[in-house]
């Protein structure tokens, strides 16, 4: 094989898309590929798409052309699509998009670089046919980890690499090569999902839910901390279900601590609650263990009992508030983000003024509202009662500005609390110099960010407390505390 084999991933989507392309990195640099980060530059451009939503699926499909357009320009000479969207439509998009020379399913991934030189070489690996990967594992939770064995699990990847590929490389080295230096990771926790929201495709194409094991998740974070990672995200699609198949319901309880021990990780952050999930043996494990941030990314997506039932989820405004109030309790500065959809097939004018009625009252630090849009394979897109185009554009635009305006009140109650800070950026943004990170209330990407007033004796990674001072919308301006341990230690090398 020549060395001289280059290849950039480009990836879209959300976080467990992310860990995805830092397997296949891994895979392909075992395999002598060189990893490069522009497009322009490499061989061969994979593009991790993502097949949630309509918006996301445009973003992909603009991200595949774009690619294709470095063709004949450069060095790039094909473009390979991967991920989600490529999994849900397989050989339908290859055949709406000629532009992509390959179409690679999750069931690829283990031999993606005999796939990847096959393309280049000018051959042809024919796309997959789609199929609904529930039907892949067994219906008892009891039975899958045995059939998962044999079942592709992207991120799920054994926990050892080749000797050298990695730092500290060994047998607790994950299959996974990072591709930046941001000091915060995601950690797979799960795949898939056995809940049937009537509105949601995404167990179809990524499976029934399958727990990793805790030495593997484990493992996988003290090789990250061994990288300088600081914070690590748990991601699945369903993290209140963790363990349910290996015959412990609560063990995300128990290994909360342990990751929160590991030597270099300063917090630990858990993504993807549902709701109706919720324990109250979780929520202490969250708001009282060291280094575990209270953090709660809870997937409401409406408050209305009527609409709730339709999306086949439960739960209602009263409820949800007495959800919050009890984590409020034990951790009065929690962080609580969520999404919500509105224009729902039969959502009346009460249904949304129940929603907003919970808005108002939920103090969240995050609010992402999406409109409601049929997605195919769905319960929800064979209902009858849909809402026209301009009334669901139209209650979309209404709750977006009560989300703003209400994460911007959020924010201003913060003003005059002390913050702890993880450090992600001390360069100058949009041509002012500043120093930004994140609070615990604060997921990468999604929740807004912390502005620093001085960025004297810090680097990136560095934990720093600092007061709130101001606000920029979901934002804080805050003012770095100047006796903190973290700040002294730094500022004294």
């Amino acid at each position: 094989m020549p060395e001289s084999r280059t290849v950039a991933l480009v990836t879209l989507g959300c976080a467990r898309n992310e860990v995805d392309s830092e397997e296949l990195a891994g895979r392909l640099e075992a395999d002598g590929w060189k990893l490069v980060e522009d497009a322009e530059e490499a061989d061969v451009a994979v593009v991790n798409t993502c097949g949630f939503v309509e918006a996301a699926k445009k973003d992909s499909v603009d991200a595949l052309l774009e690619a294709n357009d470095l063709k004949g320009h450069g060095r790039t000479q094909a473009v390979v699509a991967v991920g989600c969207m490529a999994e849900r439509y397989g050989k339908e998009l290859a055949e709406a998009l000629p532009e992509a020379d390959g179409v690679l399913g999750f069931d690829d991934y283990t031999d993606i670089s005999d796939r990847l030189q096959t393309i280049l070489n000018g051959g042809i690996h024919a796309a997959h046919t789609p199929r609904d990967r529930r039907k892949l594992l067994p219906i008892s939770p009891a039975e899958r980890q045995e059939a998962g064995a044999s079942v592709a699990l992207p991120g799920h990847g054994p926990t050892d690499l080749p000797e050298g590929l990695a730092p500290a490389s060994g047998p607790r080295a994950p299959l996974r090569r990072r591709l930046d230096g941001s000091p915060v990771a995601s950690v797979k926790l799960a795949s898939g999902c056995d809940r049937r929201c009537s509105f949601c495709a995404i167990p179809s194409f990524r499976g029934s839910f399958i727990s990793r094991r805790p030495s593997d998740v484990l493992n996988e974070t003290r090789w990250l901390a061994e990288q300088g990672v600081k914070e690590i995200m748990l991601v699945s699609e369903n993290n209140t279900s963790y363990g349910k198949d290996l015959g412990d319901i609560r063990l995300l309880e128990s290994l909360l601590p342990n990751l929160a021990d590991v030597d270099g990780i300063e917090r630990v952050r858990v993504s993807y609650l549902q709701p109706a999930e919720m324990r109250p043996g979780l929520i202490d494990v969250l708001t009282s263990t060291p280094k575990v941030t209270p953090y709660f990314d809870l997937s409401f997506q409406h408050s209305a009992p009527n609409v709730l039932r339709a999306m086949r989820r439960f739960g209602d405004t009263d409820r949800f508030l007495e959800l919050l109030d009890t984590i409020r309790s034990k951790a009065p500065e929690a962080g609580v983000r969520s999404n919500f959809i509105v224009g729902f097939p039969g959502e009346t004018a009460s249904d949304l003024a129940e929603l907003e009625r919970f808005l108002n009252h939920a103090r969240l630090d995050a609010i992402g509202v999406f409109g409601y849009s049929d997605e195919e394979g769905t319960e929800a897109a064979t209902y009858g009662d849909k809402l026209d185009e301009d009334v669901v554009a139209e209650r979309l635009a209404r709750v977006s500005r009560l989300a703003e305006e209400l994460v911007s009140q959020r924010a201003e109650e913060r003003v005059g609390a002390t913050v702890r800070v993880l450090v992600e950026s001390v360069e100058s943004a949009d041509g002012e110099d500043g120093v930004r990170g994140r609070a615990e209330h604060q997921a990468p990407e999604t929740d807004g960010q912390v502005l620093l007033t001085s960025g004297e004796g810090l680097s990136v990674g560095r934990m720093v407390d600092a007061k709130v001072v101001g606000t920029e919308g979901v934002d804080l301006v805050a003012e770095p505390l100047l006796g903190s341990p973290e700040w002294s230690e730094e500022a004294g090398r």
